[in-house]
């Protein structure tokens, strides 16, 4: 039997791999990336197969998000082909997962995170219009911005009132083709996404996370197994990050108290603040823009799930719940 010594011990490296995958370009990239790591630390003996998923999030596309449930979209058939044994590894993005994973499932390791902020992307036209150095409040009024989020439109309303806001799905790829095919003025898309597809001079502007506070988890890659599957949490162990493990837990502790999802203009941002602490930044708005509510938490790594769910609290005590309960009844449209 081939085994390797690892920081688990020994490592049985005969048993495949599989590891469930959406098969956007995106997704495909972020399986491809994990198995490039995994096979960099354990060696080219270790077989790993990926395995395409298609998710509802990716077959419905003439709706809104959060017309078609939300959280769980891009996550809930891969979730059943890990708990059905049909794969042993799920790559997704963390900002994709619900606040609470399926029982039996853990979050098993988180690698380094990619930066965080929203980008803004300008059609060819503007963007030589405007120059380089850009913000939303420049686009001129009446320019179409495309989002398909809750958070992306609010704050940017709250930022240029005179944005014409209009649905926008599909990949990354697909969403850049219709900016250049003249659909829309601007476009906003996950910096990350954009850099791990080599795209990143498309970026006109890298949002400000203090005014436009990005998705919680937003640039965080999430590798989910069985709880109970020690041999891929030994496998994955290697690639785990503590800056981003720390990040990770502050942001989706802030989400979990929320319950929030697609359904809910609301972000979190965490930041580390020299070798010991955490700085957490979460904001929920109304979709119109105003109202708007916001706050911080800074304290110990260690305790950063802790902050993440008292800055939820933060929000809920001084009104973020009216607005929560609104999108709940509908309010979201």
């Amino acid at each position: 039997m081939n085994l390797k010594t690892g920081t688990q011990g020994q490592i049985n490296l005969e048993r495949p791999l599989r590891i469930g995958t959406r098969s956007s370009e995106l997704a495909l990239w972020q399986a491809h990336h994990v198995r490039d790591e995994l096979r960099r630390h354990w060696g080219e003996g270790l077989t790993i197969e990926l395995v395409p998923i298609s998710t509802e999030g990716d077959r419905i596309l003439d709706r809104p998000l959060n017309q078609i449930g939300g959280k769980g979209l891009f996550v809930n058939e891969i979730e059943d082909r890990l708990l059905t044994n049909a794969v042993d590894l799920a790559v997704h993005s963390m900002k994709d997962l619900p606040g609470h994973l399926a029982p039996g499932l853990a979050i098993v390791c988180t690698p380094p995170r990619e930066d965080p902020r929203d980008a803004l992307v300008l059609a060819p036209r503007l963007r030589a219009l405007l120059g380089a150095e850009v913000t939303l409040a420049d686009l001129p009024a009446g320019s179409v911005l495309g989002t398909t989020s809750l958070r992306r439109t609010a704050l940017a309303r709250r930022q240029n009132i005179g944005l014409e806001i209009r649905n926008l799905r599909g990949n990354v790829p697909t969403r850049l083709r219709k900016l250049v095919a003249g659909e829309y003025d601007a476009i906003l898309l996950a910096t990350a996404g954009l850099v791990r597809l080599g795209l990143a001079d498309q970026i006109a502007a890298r949002l400000d996370p203090e005014g436009f506070c990005p998705a919680a988890c937003q640039g965080i890659l999430a590798l989910e197994c069985r709880e109970d599957d020690e041999w891929v949490r030994a496998l994955v162990a290697p690639m785990n990050d503590a800056d981003a493990a720390t990040m990770a837990a502050g942001e989706r502790a802030f989400l979990a108290r929320l319950d929030g999802g697609c359904q809910v203009p609301m972000g979190c941002n965490a930041t580390l603040v020299g070798e010991d602490s955490v700085h957490l930044r979460g904001v929920v708005a109304d979709p119109a823009g105003r109202p708007v509510f916001s706050g911080t938490r800074e304290g110990p790594r260690i305790e950063a799930a802790k902050l993440g769910r008292e800055l939820a609290e933060m929000l809920l005590q001084v009104g973020a719940d009216v607005v929560l309960k609104a999108l709940a009844h509908g309010g979201a449209g």
